[in-house]
Formats: C-alpha cells, structure tokens, sequence
C-alpha cells in the first residue's frame, strides 16, 4: 500500500503541474484585438468541405459573407463530398460571384481521406496567398476574417490554429461538450505557445499557400480519413520552426453545434483518437497518456477501493488532483471566452469526462472503426 500510495501521488502531482504549465503558459499568449491599421491587402481563399450539410451551409455561407473584409480579396470554395441531400444545390442558389462549387465526385480518388483530398482539391482550384479552411456547420462573427489576416499580416508566420467553441447548448451532454472545448482552446493556445504539443481545429485553421506546397500538402499523411489540421501543422511546423501560432482572439472564434447524442458524440470522439497513435510529437502521446492513465487510474480506485483497504485514501488524492486542476483550467477559459455559465455543470461533467475520456481511449486504440457522416471507416 506504501508503493500504490507513492504512485498515486506521483500521478496527481504529475498531472497538477501539468495543467499549472500550460495555464502560464497560455496567460503568456498576448490577447490580440487587433484593428487593423490599413486595409488588408492579402487575397484570401476560404475552403469549406461539407457533406450532407444542406442544414447548415447556408447560414455558415451568410456569415462568411458577412465578413468586414474587402469582396475582391476573398473567395469561398465549398467542394461537395458526394452529399447526399440539397448541399450542393444550396450553395448555387446563392447569388455572390465568390462562392465557388467544386464537387468532388469529378475527382476520385482511393482510400477514405475524402476531407483532405476535398481539401487539397479546392486549394488546388483556388488562387489565395492565404488559405483559410473552416467547416459547413460553423458560424462566426463579421471580424473572424480580418482578426485572423490581421495576425497574418502583422506577425507574419506560416499557420494560425484560430480558437473554436461551441453555442447554443440545450441538455447536459451539449453544455458537457463546450464546457470540455474549452478547456481543450485553452491547451491548444498554451501546447503552441509553449512549444510543447502542437494541435489545433480544422474549424478555424489558416495557412499560407506557399507552406501548403512546400510541405507537399497532405501527403504522407492522407493514410487516416481524418488529421486534416494536426498533420499538416506538424508537417509546416518540421519546415517552418516557430511558425505556428495560435491567435488568442474572442473575435476571431468560430463557433459550431455540439453533439445532439450519445451516439454521435462517441462516434466523433473515436474518429479524433484514431489519431493519435500517428503522432509524430512523443509530446502529446505523453500528455494523452497521463491523461487517459488518471481517468483509469480513479476508475479502477473507485471499483476496488471497497475491497482493498486503504485504496479509498489513493481515490481521494487522484480526485483531489483532478477536480482542483480541472477546475483551474475550465474557470480560466471559461472566463476569457465569456462563457463563465458552464461552470455550472462543472461537477457533472467531471463524471462524464472521466468515463469518455477511458472509454473511448480506450475503443481508438482497440478498435480503429467509426461511423462519421454516412461513411464507416476501418
């Protein structure tokens, strides 16, 4: 009991000062409101690769156009993933000579990466210097494009990870999603700042043309459906060093739905830790495996502490550990998002992210098949 206590400690206090680097970490990030000084000058091409989203590409469509950016320095390329509903005919019945339609039926290919080769397609048809890829489902505010060419243009790097939450919760499960997104923002911004771990979202993802084609884009790593955001900034990363940079704007934030079910949200989450066994970073497979290791590590205390004397005191440390930390980190990104109401299902989601996070670790890395959008993977 002497050994499992001092391991338990270790394990708390391990992931304590992890969750106390990445928060000073992230207060080092300048918050960055910028206004720009002059008119932006860079053309920027917008990608949205949408399948089956004839419910939402139009209101995401009318809030790209919307942008306070100048019309003859933007263009929107949707390229259709074989949807199978009214995507497509939305998209052309909207009147703006920058939108652009690319089906990619008209371009097949092997294997199931269909977002990256829809992607990589539709910068291929495009003519921007900067690359800007956000998703059907997504909104934003009129000063997401001009916040992120603004950090383009001023700090002149290669790739910009731009922040993505979720709105417009209706049950615990939603409020449990954005509540946990948050806290993820806040560990891609700090990951970037620190140079630790490099991740970020393909809802709000920017890059210049030139590191696109430097890096050859997407090959290399088109051999998994999905890690159309964390490859590419790896791979532009090794080329560029210091060149990624994550933009700590509240204008700047897209913003989707989360998952209406069970079902689809484990889905979603098993499609995310298919990934993780390709990442090149040693450093994000440790912090995911400190993670995962803890979740386990109080499930198991929990189950066997009625039968082990003296487990309950390690249950309680790794409790402690977790809730205190999580806490530290939630209330924080919760604060500078301004969305300080979700702490409200803080405890609740302690549960849930618990189990998610040891279950569905667990199935993606057992089971590498999902179900996303119609399509199975294997």
């Amino acid at each position: 009991m002497f050994y499992l206590l001092i391991s338990t400690l270790v394990l708390g206090t391990a992931y304590i000062l992890l969750i106390l680097y990445f928060l000073y970490h992230w207060t080092k990030i300048p918050q960055t409101g910028f206004t720009p000084q002059v008119l932006p000058s860079t053309p920027v091409s917008i990608i949205i690769p949408a399948r089956n989203e004839a419910a939402n590409i139009g209101v995401c469509l009318q809030a790209i156009l919307s942008q306070n950016y100048p019309a003859q320095l933007m263009e929107i390329v949707v390229v259709n993933d074989h949807s199978e509903d009214d995507t497509a005919s939305i998209v052309q019945s909207i009147p703006d000579p920058r939108i652009h339609l690319i089906n990619l039926a008209d371009h097949p290919i092997q294997g199931h990466a269909f977002k990256k080769h829809g992607i990589q397609t539709g910068i291929r048809q495009s003519q921007g210097k900067l690359i800007l890829c956000t998703d059907a489902d997504c909104q934003m505010g009129p000063e997401w494009l001009g916040r992120m060419v603004a950090f383009f243009e001023q700090e002149k790097v290669q790739m910009i990870a731009g922040p993505v939450n979720f709105h417009q919760e209706k049950n615990l499960l939603e409020r449990f999603q954005s509540l946990d997104f948050l806290g993820m923002m806040l560990l891609t911004g700090a990951g970037l700042q620190s140079g630790l771990m490099r991740m970020g979202n393909g809802a709000n993802l920017a890059y210049t043309r030139a590191a696109f084609e430097a890096v050859g884009g997407f090959n290399g790593v088109d051999q998994l459906a999905s890690g159309d955001d964390l490859f590419l900034m790896h791979k532009i990363e090794q080329q560029y060093p210091g060149q990624v940079r994550f933009l700590k704007s509240l204008e700047a934030t897209v913003y989707t739905t989360a998952m209406p079910d069970w079902r689809s949200f484990f889905q979603q989450r098993v499609r995310w830790g298919t990934k993780n066994a390709a990442y090149q970073e040693w450093q994000i497979t440790a912090v995911l495996g400190l993670v995962f290791g803890l979740c386990w590590a109080i499930i198991g205390a929990a189950l066997l502490s009625p039968f082990v004397p003296g487990l309950g005191y390690c249950l309680l440390i790794l409790l402690a550990a977790k809730i205190g930390a999580d806490y530290l980190l939630l209330s924080t990104a919760s604060t500078f998002f301004q969305r300080k109401d979700l702490l409200r299902v803080f405890w609740p989601a302690q549960v849930l992210h618990i189990l998610y996070i040891a279950v569905v670790g667990l199935w993606a890395n057992v089971r590498k098949g999902y179900e996303w959008k119609g399509r199975v993977v294997r």
